[in-house]
């Protein structure tokens, strides 16, 4: 008999199942957040929380208590020296068919999983990635959340299985670069940080808003707007960045080489130093 894993709280209790009536399993109807946990802290907590609270608010899911969050996220992560944290919201269960019921209750599910096995060159030595075949609808209302629709993302990974293919880059509907499947990339031409805009499609990710944030604080020249791909040909440096990875070098796309560069080296330097993310 499989024991319940000890590394999953459902509303606060330990256990491996949501009802079959919970929203987030129906209609994919919530947000998650996914965070870096080092020596038992996860890492860039009020971002990740604001950022979830956020979501929420643009489902109309009624918020979840961040001090709660905090305790239960403390429960599985303390004896953690290197863990992933996921916190998953759904509108709770209530209602057949689209149309919410009012009175539904959040569900909330936090899940401790192992470091991810990535190798270190990763983010030294830099990755391989591709251009991916599918294109990302626009949808204003979601644009920048970290939803639980990830559908389009799942068909994108499913397009390549060479393990030397670290991520791949998807294109909205008009050709414009808007993310990789899991990450958020960004470019550097000359002096300035380029990054797609994703007021129509994409993830708004916390350490993308943090790195703005850093540019801004250093001088550094940034800039937010389309970008179109054959920019990615012309760009002098290419990243990658999420809250797990950090900062990922990309040496090559497709056919294209690069080398990693020193504003990435410079950023790289500048997050992993910043209080709350200890990379």
């Amino acid at each position: 008999m499989n024991e319940t894993p000890r590394h999953t709280l459902v509303n606060g209790a330990v256990a491996d199942t949501v009802a079959v009536t919970d929203r987030g399993l129906l209609y994919g109807d919530g947000v998650f957040e996914t965070l870096a946990v080092i020596n038992g802290v996860p890492q860039l907590w009020a971002r990740h929380i604001a950022r979830l609270q956020e979501g929420c608010a643009r489902l109309g899911i009624t918020p979840v208590d961040a001090t709660l969050l905090a305790e239960e996220a403390q429960q599985l992560c303390t004896a953690a020296d290197r863990a992933v944290l996921k916190i998953i919201i759904t509108r709770g269960s209530g209602g057949r068919g689209y149309r919410p019921d009012v009175s539904c209750a959040p569900t909330r599910i936090l899940q401790r999983h192992p470091w991810p096995d990535y190798p270190p060159g990763c983010a030294t030595d830099g990755v391989a990635v591709r251009l991916c075949r599918l294109r990302m609808g626009h949808n204003p209302l979601l644009a920048g959340i970290k939803h639980l629709n990830r559908l389009e993302q799942v068909l994108a990974r499913g397009e390549w299985d060479d393990p030397d293919i670290r991520e791949g880059l998807l294109q909205d509907q008009d050709g414009n670069l808007i993310e990789g499947t899991m990450s958020n990339v960004c470019l550097v031409q000359g002096q300035q940080l380029l990054m797609p805009d994703l007021m129509r499609c994409g993830v708004a990710g916390v350490i993308r808003a943090l790195l703005l944030e850093l540019a801004a604080a250093q001088g550094i020249a940034a800039a937010v707007r389309d970008v179109t791909v054959n920019e990615l040909a012309m760009a002098d440096e290419v990243f990658l960045c999420n809250s797990v990875i950090g900062i990922w070098p990309v040496v090559r796309i497709d056919d294209h080489d690069y080398l990693p560069g020193q504003l990435t080296q410079q950023l790289q330097g500048l997050l992993y130093s910043y209080p709350g993310n200890e990379h």
